[in-house]
C-alpha cells in the first residue's frame, strides 16, 4: 500500500484529526492494553496517520522499535482494531470514531535507500565532475568580462 492519497493535498481538518488519532493511539499503545503475544514487549511508534476525506477511515503507519517483527505487529493490531477503536474513541472529539487500518511505515527504509544512493561512488563521481565543469564555466565567464 502506498502512502499517496487520491487528492494532491489533505485538508486542514484531515491533518488535525489525523494528529488527534495519532496522539490517542500513541498513548493507548504506551499503556500496553492489548494482550497479544505479537505485541508483548514491542515498543511501537506511530509516525503518521492519514485520514480519508470523509474522516471515516484512518490509515495508521506504525513501526516497532528496531523494526523487528513489523509484519506480525501490524497483523496483531489489525486483529484488535475494533477494540483499539473503541478504546481511543473517548479521547477523540469526533461525532464518529474512524475505522483503523494499520500498515508498516516504510519511510525509514526509503530514507536509508536514498542515503545509500547518495553516498555511492557513482554519485560522488558525478558531483565531482559537475563541480569541475561549473568551475571551468566560471573561469570562462571571468575571462570574457576582462576583455
Amino acid at each position: 500500500m502506498t502512502r499517496q492519497s487520491k487528492s494532491s493535498t489533505p485538508s486542514q481538518r484531515m491533518l488535525r484529526v489525523g494528529e488527534l488519532v495519532r496522539h490517542a493511539l500513541s498513548s493507548f499503545l504506551m499503556r500496553g492494553e492489548v494482550r497479544d503475544p505479537a505485541l508483548e514487549g514491542a515498543m511501537i511508534t506511530v509516525p503518521e496517520v492519514r485520514m480519508t476525506h470523509d474522516l471515516k477511515l484512518a490509515n495508521v503507519y506504525i513501526m516497532p522499535l528496531g523494526g523487528e517483527n513489523a509484519a506480525g505487529v501490524v497483523e496483531a493490531l489489525n486483529r484488535h482494531q475494533k477494540y483499539i477503536r473503541g478504546s481511543i474513541s473517548s479521547q477523540l472529539s469526533l461525532r464518529f470514531s474512524p475505522s483503523l487500518r494499520f500498515f508498516v511505515d516504510d519511510t525509514f527504509e526509503e530514507v536509508d535507500r536514498i542515503n545509500a544512493i547518495l553516498s555511492s561512488d557513482k554519485v560522488a563521481a558525478d558531483l565531482r565532475q559537475n563541480s569541475d565543469s561549473n568551475e571551468a564555466d566560471l573561469d570562462d565567464t571571468d575571462l570574457n568580462k576582462v576583455e
